[in-house]
């Protein structure tokens, strides 16, 4: 058998490691945390995420006592550094539901009490500059980002800056939104979630957004599940957001069934199945952690990595 990086947990095998730790949560907290078309229960909290939030609880804890015993040995008042999480995935497999879920979590714990989430949607270029640049059917490929940007604001954070900013993204116009930012002071944690947070590129740069993890994880599914739930969520939109007259997508929400269905499928098959296919998922072994969803987003098994 060949030797794996990864200490493999199934389901009941990692709730079983939640030990004594409580849920925080209430039924209308998990409602208000899950996606549009996401199953997830208190029992998945439970059995999942109570663990993981467990296992990060400890992981920041050594952290901030190597900060502090570094700063002995140097002998200097270190500035505060975030602890950073990553989280990666494919689109429509639930990872800013699993980001916003462990910023919930995890801010309820004593040591850390101020938790951050950026998603590096606000890292891509103004659609003026994809359009320009053709890459607006390739929107959440590596090149569609401003790489440079995005790698020196989480430097930034790292360093212990005592403020950094980052750009909005609106899912409503599928732009950036202009001459708006979002402030970063010093979290205990940060999480950063995106489809590409830990690739490493072939460029000339030799640093990469993932160096600055302290841990990452990556939601992980079948391409068969992504495709439903993609196209699962693409209906949902269109009684909702794309009902809104200033929805860039708004002339989804009047075409026929069949023909909404059609062109669902071809952008899951010609842009997203692509994307994450070619950039994604060769990313997901430099995980920390590996959550495995089966349907209706339930986490069959874990994978973390061995130290």
């Amino acid at each position: 058998m060949p030797f794996s990086p990864y200490l493999y947990f199934s389901r009941d095998e990692w709730a079983r490691l939640r030990a004594s730790t409580p849920l925080t949560l209430s039924e209308d907290d998990v409602n208000e945390i899950k996606g549009l078309n996401e199953e997830l229960s208190l029992d998945e909290v439970a059995t999942i995420y109570l663990p993981l939030s467990r296992l990060l609880n400890l992981y920041v804890g050594k952290a901030q006592e190597l900060f502090r015993v570094t700063d002995t040995f140097l002998g200097q008042t270190g500035k505060k550094v975030p602890f950073v999480i990553g989280i990666a995935g494919s689109v429509a497999v639930g990872k800013s539901t699993t980001a916003r879920l462990l910023q919930a979590l995890l801010s309820r714990w004593s040591n850390h009490p101020r938790v951050d989430l950026i998603t590096t949607d606000g890292f891509l270029y103004p659609n003026a500059v994809l359009e320009k640049r053709g890459l607006m059917r390739r929107k959440g490929f590596p090149e569609s980002y401003d790489q440079r940007a995005l790698l020196k604001f989480v430097a930034d954070v790292k360093s212990g800056r005592e403020e950094v900013t980052a750009p909005v993204y609106s899912h409503l116009t599928y732009d950036i939104v202009p001459d708006e930012r979002v402030v970063v002071r010093q979290p205990d944690i940060l999480i950063l979630e995106g489809l590409n947070v830990l690739q490493r590129n072939d460029g000339p740069s030799r640093v990469f957004v993932s160096d600055f993890f302290d841990f990452s994880i990556y939601v992980d599914a079948s391409v068969e599940n992504l495709k439903t739930w993609y196209v699962e969520r693409f209906f949902k939109l269109r009684e909702t957001a794309f009902q809104d007259e200033d929805s860039y997508f708004h002339h989804f929400a009047e075409l026929p069934e069949d023909e909404a269905r059609r062109i669902a499928g071809d952008l899951w098959l010609s842009i997203n199945q692509r994307n994450l296919k070619e950039n994604i998922a060769p990313t997901r072994e430099r995980a920390s952690l590996i959550l495995q969803k089966a349907s209706q987003h339930r986490v069959q098994s874990v994978r973390l990595r061995r130290l």
